[in-house]
This record gives structure tokens, sequence and C-alpha cells, in this order.
């Protein structure tokens, strides 16, 4: 089995200063712990605020992935720095945690290809086209009044220069309508690096049924997310186990298939987590509860990190 988390916020956490070679007290994710969770690869999310300025946007970005570079070389008995799936399955065979870095919102770029062009040289493997507010890329599912109503002339120019360099479009965070923009405009299948399934809870940062249909059709997969709010409008009452995570599973793969599901906790970026899914650590026992709903071990094993990593190889160059 190769384990794969597609979306954790650790960098928030390095550039406050933590040390991941030990457990980190006040985060969810560090190296131990992601050993003892087994996971193979995790994707480090570079994020940055929309109330950022472009400038002070790009610095963010810039100085998260060099401390992502600098804890990664500081452990090198535990992590490496990957960009291939090809790279990951080497590093699982060393005994070694794959750590690829994903840019969520792509404020940084600013207005300028080049600018993606050199992230995508730093390590950059997918972007987040926006966050929780309308950029020069595209809209947010988080805001009322839409500046662009999907993608923006520049967004266009993004997707397909994205296409052309081998970087995974992430729609985790945009509009629906900058969602069906995108894939009208990309060739390449697309991600939801940690969304859940607005069926199972009505809330904009989910994915309807349709939007799932459409992703999956073009060969794409959602990664669901542990944040208790997506996961369950009733989260303020009962907080929602780890079981839940795996209802919304349940449901992409009776809508689409199993080949079109993943995992893409989001920890380091919540502030509250289902009850038995506290920390990285805790990732097995969706394994656990997979195997318990009669999951086989193949299906498993694409839920668990195959099907990302197959889109990763037919997208990534």
């Amino acid at each position: 089995m190769f384990l794969l988390d597609s979306h954790c916020d650790a960098p928030s956490m390095l550039l406050k200063g933590a040390d991941f070679s030990k457990n980190v007290k006040e985060g969810q994710v560090d190296f131990p712990r992601l050993k003892r969770g087994g996971v193979d690869a995790s994707f480090f999310a570079i994020y940055t605020s929309n109330e950022l300025s472009a400038d002070a946007s790009t610095r963010r970005a810039l100085e998260m992935i060099a401390k992502v570079y600098d804890a990664v070389e500081s452990n090198p008995d535990k992590v490496a720095l990957t960009t291939s799936v090809a790279e990951a399955k080497k590093n699982k065979r060393k005994g070694l945690i794959s750590i690829f870095m994903g840019m969520e919102n792509g404020a940084p770029i600013q207005r300028d290809l080049s600018l993606l062009r050199l992230f995508y040289k730093m390590g950059i493997r997918y972007m987040t086209l926006t966050h929780n507010g309308d950029n020069e890329i595209c809209d947010s599912a988080a805001t009322e009044t839409k500046r662009w109503g999907g993608l923006s002339p520049f967004g266009v120019e993004v997707v397909q220069e994205m296409n052309r360099l081998g970087m995974l479009i992430d729609v985790s965070h945009i509009s629906d309508m900058s969602f069906y923009d995108v894939l009208t405009y990309s060739k390449q299948p697309v991600v939801a690096t940690h969304s859940c399934c607005r069926a199972l809870c009505n809330h904009h940062r989910n994915m309807t049924d349709e939007m799932i249909e459409a992703l999956a059709e073009r060969g794409g997969v959602i990664q669901i997310n542990f944040y208790p709010p997506f996961l369950d409008e009733k989260y303020q009452d009962v907080m929602p186990s780890y079981k839940r995570v795996v209802d919304h599973i349940d449901h992409v793969v009776d809508l689409v298939g199993v080949e079109h599901v993943g995992l893409g906790s989001d920890f380091d970026g919540i502030e509250i987590t289902p009850v038995g899914l506290e920390d990285v650590s805790k990732m097995p026992k969706i394994i656990i509860e997979l195997r318990k709903r009669g999951y086989s071990e193949h299906q498993i094993n694409l839920i668990a990190g195959e099907n990302f990593l197959r889109v990763m190889n037919n997208v990534i160059k």
C-alpha cells in the first residue's frame, strides 16, 4: 500500500518555528507522526491568504518553500523532497517519506506566468487556483459577490500554462462556475486535493454530485477533507468521527466508482478534527474502517494513494 495525503498545511507550522524532527505539540503533523501513521507521501501546502497584497503573498510563499527545504534537508534519514511518482516509489523502498509541495492560492504568481514557471522549478507540483477570496485567476467558493463569473482571462492562460508545464490544477476552494471553466479549458485531468461531498454536507466548499461526476469523467479525483464543518452540518452538536470521512468516500464510490477518490486531510489547516483523527498518526483508522466496510485490498490501495498517483503520472512531466 502507498498512503498519500494530498493536502496538509505543515509549512504554516514550520513558518512559526516548529521542529518537525520531533513531535510538535501545537500541531497535527510532524515527521515522527507521519511515520507512525504509515504515510508514504504528503503534499505540504504553500498557503497564502487572499488578504495579503500581491508582493506579500509572493514573499510568504518563498519563505514557506525555504522552510520546507530546510526541514527536509535537516532530516535526510526521515524524508525526501519529491517531485514525481517514480521518486516517491523509490523513496518508499528506501524507507523515506516523500514530501511534495503544492501551492494553495495562486496569488503569489501575481499576473505573471514566469512566476508560475519559477515556482514549478522550485518543486511546486499542484496549485489551488485561489483560497477564500477571488483573485486574479478566478472566483472563490467563499465569496458572495463574484469578481469574474468563473475564470478570469488570465486564469484561462494559467490553466493552459499549467497543462503545458505538467502541473496539477487543484479545484478545491474555487467557485462552481470557476470549476466548470477549468474543465472547459484544461486538456488534462484535474484534482480536488481537499474537498468533501455537498450531498452529505451542504457547504459551499464541498462538491455537488454533478461536479464530482464531471471531475471523474475527465479522469480526476476528489480527496476527502477531514474538517468537521465539511463532513457534517451537525458538527457543532455532535462532533463526527473518522467514520464520517469514510461515509464521504462511500458516497463518491457509489457515485462514480472507486477510481476517483482519496485522502486530503487538511491537517495543520484545521482547528478541530474528527474524533479519532486528532493528528496524522491516526490515519490507519481510515484503512481499518474501509476493510470493515468490505473494501478489497485493491480498492483500499486505490483510495489510499494510487488514484492520486495515477493522475500525477498522467499530468506531471
